[in-house]
């Protein structure tokens, strides 16, 4: 028997697990990606209105693997392909995030280096708080009010009137030019409902100051918007998690986001020049200050441009010592 003559027939070569196709980091585009608004998230799963409309039957969705630990926050505006027909236990994929427009943020203290997104693209920030029951805390409101990213601005409403004179509150703030609102328990919060309507807005406030109660006024049907939207997170209470509502499409239409009560308000990512930029008359005149200039004027900053505004005549005294608490409360403990 002759030696035997091998071809490339006999190679045997095991199969590895990869196949031959090159890898590519090139991600589908998703051009037909419909687009939507997130309105709550739990557990790895976010509820969408498809189109921010929220006469059709919002969407459960998860995060696309391409967009890896991409954080996604109520008031997003995402891109979602899948199954949009909101039916029970159907589920599409979040594929894209569009740019944010606002984002309001806060960390758990003034140490903490991690920021939260509480609240993207939201128009307006509602900073409610009690006039009494409890009993309203100035260091709170003032950080609220330099959170606001350009693009949105701060409101403050101050709640429960009926039980004390809230003229003496907001006092403090009648120098910052903020616009401030007042609501009672046993009347409609009308003026409030007129400024919300056709935007997208936030409450923002510490719990019992009565977030819950503006939410049940404003949304007629809350209870069973809750109910239906909530439908991942077993219907939680709206202040466990961020919960976008509509508001009725008679009063102007618009989002409201009811937010959980926070026991702080931590602003470590806020710096001094942040508080005077919140301002459109201020904004530009920080521009001549020195480096490293916190606003606070003699002694610690002498050379502060806040101060030549006043002796001009640019600037009301008044409201630059309202600036100023602001700043200090800034740079006080929390």
């Amino acid at each position: 028997m002759g030696a035997r003559e091998y071809d490339e027939s006999d190679v045997r070569v095991r199969p590895g697990r990869r196949g031959t196709r090159p890898r590519t980091k090139r991600r589908p585009e998703h051009a037909d990606a419909a687009e939507a608004m997130v309105i709550t998230v739990d557990r790895g799963r976010w509820t969408c209105a498809p189109g921010g409309d929220a006469s059709r039957p919002p969407v459960t969705a998860m995060r696309a693997r391409e967009l890896g630990r991409t954080p996604i926050v109520v008031g997003d505006r995402v891109g979602l392909v899948g199954d949009l027909s909101g039916a029970p236990d159907t589920i599409a994929r979040i594929v894209r995030v569009e740019d944010r427009t606002t984002a309001l943020r806060r960390t758990a203290d003034d140490t903490d280096p991690f920021e939260r997104v509480v609240v993207a693209n939201a128009e307006l920030l509602v900073v409610v708080t009690a006039v009494a029951d409890p009993e309203p805390r100035t260091g709170f409101v003032d950080r609220c009010l330099v959170a606001p990213t350009p693009g949105s601005r701060a409101v403050l409403c101050l709640t429960k009137s009926d039980l004390a004179d809230p003229e003496p509150f907001a006092a403090n703030y009648r120098e910052l030019d903020i616009p401030v609102l007042t609501t009672r328990r046993d009347r409609p919060p009308e003026e409030l409902a007129g400024l919300l309507a056709g935007r997208v807005s936030a409450l923002v406030g510490h719990s019992g100051v009565g977030k819950s109660t503006l939410v049940n006024a404003l949304v007629p049907d809350a209870e069973r918007a809750v109910g239906t939207v909530s439908a991942v997170g077993k219907g939680r209470h709206t202040t466990v998690a961020a919960l976008a509502l509509p508001l009725p499409e008679d009063r102007g239409g618009g989002w409201v986001v009811d937010t959980p009560g926070v026991r702080s308000f931590g602003l470590a990512h806020v710096t001094p020049d942040d508080v005077p930029a919140a301002f459109d008359d201020l904004a530009s005149a920080i521009e001549s200050c020195p480096r490293g200039c916190g606003h606070l004027g003699p002694p610690a900053d002498p050379e502060c441009a806040l101060d030549e505004l006043v002796e001009k005549g640019q600037l009301r005294p008044a409201r630059l010592a309202a600036l100023r608490r602001v700043l200090v409360a800034l740079r006080a403990p929390w």
